[in-house]
């Protein structure tokens, strides 16, 4: 059984993503590695997930990850930010063929426990709502948000007006507005209401 998080999860990249997806029922974030550094859209999202609960950032124990971190840090605000730190592990990732350049595991190499267990010591484990009315991709069909005429650009011009990113697959919707909107709300946004 998954953990539940009140926050945003901000990792560097796709496997790391996939590992804190294996553990947490959280939206977990990806900076693309160095990509933060450029991506406008992201930068914006990421700031309404701090302005709504706060964030968490896990990022990779090495100079690359202290950097990312830094730069996350420099755009959000201090009082929205839970920063967690891993131990520096010695090794590789097993889909890799060498170790990373300071020969450190990073966050998708980490045990589960290792990492449960950051969370755990930093008190970021519970959900305070836990019973809340969750939309869910039946609800973004019945408002016409997927699997009909036009849905996509109908889905396109809707996240434009939430201020989210155009790209996100509709799995990646529905988890950002479950984490920045109740059901009520979303629905009423969705309506013009």
């Amino acid at each position: 059984m998954k953990i539940k998080l009140e926050r945003a999860v901000i990792v560097e990249g796709k496997y790391d993503k996939i590992r804190l997806e294996n553990i947490f029922d959280a939206p977990i974030i990806t900076t693309d590695g160095f990509g933060i550094f450029k991506n406008k859209d992201k930068k914006d999202y990421i700031k309404r997930l701090a302005e709504k609960g706060g964030i968490i950032i896990l990022t990779d124990s090495d100079s690359a990850g202290i950097m990312i971190r830094n730069r996350l840090k420099s755009f959000l605000p201090n009082d929205k930010i839970i920063n967690l730190y891993l131990p520096e592990i010695i090794g590789k990732e097993k889909r890799k063929t060498a170790p990373s350049k300071e020969g450190l595991l990073g966050v998708e190499g980490i045990d589960d426990e290792i990492i449960i267990s950051a969370f755990e010591r930093a008190g970021i484990v519970g959900n305070k709502c836990e019973n809340c009315d969750k939309i869910t991709k039946l609800d973004l069909y019945n408002l016409g948000i997927t699997g009909g005429e036009n849905s996509s650009n109908y889905r396109k011009e809707l996240l434009k007006k939430l201020s989210l990113p155009t790209g996100l697959s509709t799995a990646a919707m529905l988890e950002a507005v479950n984490f920045l909107y109740t059901k009520e709300e979303f629905q009423k946004l969705v309506k013009g209401e």
